[in-house]
Parts: C-alpha cells; structure tokens; sequence
C-alpha cells in the first residue's frame, strides 16, 4: 500500500515536471500564448517580433527559427496543445548558449 503511494507520487511530480518542461517554464525562456492561431511561418515570425518590440525588446529574427533578443541569442519553438480541448499554440523562445 505505501509503495503504491510512493510510486503514484513520484509519477504525479514526474508528469507535472515533464509538463513544466514541454510548455518552457524554465528560467530564462520566453512564453508567448497569442489570441491568433497562425499557420504561415513568416506570419508568426512578424508576430513574435511585433510582441516582444511592444514589450520594448530588441528583436532581430536571425533565419532558422533563431532570434536575437537584446543581444542573446534565442531558439524559437512551438508548441500545440489542447487546454480543455481546445488547441493552444504556445511560443517557446529557448536561450542558446554560446
């Protein structure tokens, strides 16, 4: 019985960091969650520029999925996933070390 406890613990804490891992809550990432559903790469790309500018970033889109953000280098990646079921499109911009 506490094994089965144990074991159903740690695979809750294993799935809700996995969770945490796949949607970019990590320190240093950037998440975009937009109201618009984009499906053309230059659309989505102008989009993320247009936010991060509005947040007063510095943004320069480097080509293959690279930005440059207030001179530190980021790698932009999406994510699809149904919150409720309905589709989230999230925005994961992941520093790249040097």
């Amino acid at each position: 019985m506490l094994m089965e406890i144990i074991f159903v613990g740690l695979t809750g804490l294993g799935l809700f960091l996995l969770f945490n891992w796949l949607m970019g809550y990590k320190q240093g990432y950037i998440q975009i969650d937009f109201d618009e559903r984009y499906y053309k790469e230059k659309e989505y790309i102008d989009a993320i520029q247009n936010e991060l500018e509005s947040q007063g970033k510095e943004v320069n889109y480097q080509g293959d999925h690279k930005f440059l953000i207030d001179g530190k280098p980021f790698l932009f990646i999406e994510r699809n996933v149904s919150m409720g079921g309905v589709p989230l499109q999230r925005t994961i911009l992941k520093p790249v070390k040097k």
